[in-house]
């Protein structure tokens, strides 16, 4: 198909998945839908591994239909290896935009922010070490953005081991469903709701406005329990 770019491949593709409603689709489903969409994905939309970028193209479905994608091969994961090229590789396009991962200003620095995640995850997913230490800190700047200025991140404030935890099972799970940032979000977000919120105390104030006692003079040990605790008077 002339004068096709990677947009006009897509909307055929999305018009056919609203019509068809699949509960499932790969590469073959596409070739046989839209055999003109598929030859133009398979010649032009390669990543630098020569392989088709089929992320590149999930992501540029509409969000309803990204979740349908099944790719038609896991992905196999290698030895555990260190190769600081392979992420070099992908972040030597981006290196002024690397900022995006704390702040993004418009929908450019969002689709960068997308895309790194995704290539170094999938680099990590085959084994690739020095992806999964990039990764895990690019992904912890964002992270620690959310915490700061979400209520609904806030209570993993001081839960930095559990937090890490939870990205490391992400990079582990991810598989095609659109952007890995926002499937980090929501991971945390569910996670949220069985956290207890942590609260700092200064131990060296007053119990209180007219007290001369300091509330580290207000702690015992529960018995029962073993937890440190105040006091309590019961008169």
């Amino acid at each position: 198909m002339k004068n096709m770019n990677l947009k006009a491949a897509i909307e055929p593709i999305n018009v056919l998945l609203s019509q068809k409603c699949p509960e499932t689709f790969n590469s073959s489903w596409i070739l046989k839908h839209a055999p003109s969409c598929y030859r133009y994905i398979q010649k032009h939309i390669r990543s630098k591994t020569g392989a088709i970028d089929w992320d590149r193209e999930t992501q540029a479905l509409q969000k309803k239909h990204q979740r349908r994608w099944v790719p038609k091969r896991k992905l196999i994961k290698s030895s555990p290896y260190w190769n600081q090229d392979e992420v070099n590789n992908v972040l030597k396009s981006y290196q002024e935009k690397l900022h995006v991962f704390i702040v993004f200003g418009n929908q450019d620095d969002r689709y960068i922010w997308i895309t790194i995640g995704i290539r170094l995850v999938r680099l990590a997913q085959r084994g690739n070490l020095s992806a999964k230490h990039e990764i895990m800190k690019f992904v912890g700047y964002t992270v620690d953005e959310w915490i700061e200025q979400s209520s609904c991140l806030y209570r993993w404030k001081r839960y930095d081991v559990e937090v890490k935890k939870l990205i490391e099972g992400c990079i582990l799970r991810y598989r095609y469903t659109g952007s890995f940032l926002n499937y980090v979000y929501r991971t945390l977000e569910y996670a949220a709701r069985g956290v207890q919120p942590s609260y700092v105390y200064s131990l060296d104030k007053p119990l209180g406005l007219h007290s001369s006692k300091l509330k580290i003079e207000n702690v015992i040990r529960d018995s029962e329990t073993g937890k440190m605790c105040f006091y309590r008077s019961t008169f």
